[in-house]
């Protein structure tokens, strides 16, 4: 088991590792502000209902998970290519917001067959909003991936000092 640790360690401070951790984070950090989103939105302010409510926060998580993922997880500076990357993105987040709002319709129905309180139904939409980022996940993975491929070589002008450290040994 050790052996697995110290590989899986040494994988995470490889290109490779590095772009899937910083796109795990985003999509962590995505995933805790639709939710906020959701739960101001819904559950406090009683704004909307739950599929309005799941959109407007998943519209909002998808300026930072931009943002983040073509600086940070993909290394990606200056301007955003209209075609290969702000288009790809925003197809990709259009049809994972489609997919929250089936699970928030789905949740809507549970809550309303349960008759369930406003508190216990902002609980199920959000976890519906989870598992629909959950279940997309994997997919979208895939696919920034290539929206943003990077040579590596680039990929090595946008490490800090520290990374570049740590991966050359010098530690």
């Amino acid at each position: 088991m050790l052996r697995g640790i110290r590989t899986f360690y040494a994988w995470l401070h490889t290109h490779e590792g590095r772009k899937l951790f910083r796109y795990t984070m985003v999509s962590v950090i995505s995933t805790v502000v639709s939710a906020v989103v959701i739960v101001l939105v819904y559950g406090v302010g009683h704004v909307w209902t739950e599929v309005p409510s799941t959109i407007f926060g998943n519209v909002v998580a998808s300026f930072p998970s931009y943002w983040l993922n073509r600086r940070w997880a993909w290394g990606k500076g200056g301007r955003s290519h209209l075609v290969k990357e702000v288009l790809p993105f925003w197809v990709m987040t259009a049809l994972g917001i489609a997919f929250s709002v089936v699970g928030a319709s789905l949740a809507r129905r549970v809550g309303l067959h349960f008759k369930f309180h406003h508190f216990e139904q902002t609980l199920l939409v959000v976890v519906a909003n989870f598992f629909s980022f959950a279940i997309f996940w994997v997919f979208k993975l895939l696919v920034f991936n290539r929206v943003f491929r990077v040579e590596l070589e680039e990929f090595d002008e946008h490490l800090t000092v520290e990374e570049s450290i740590e991966s050359s040994g010098l530690h």
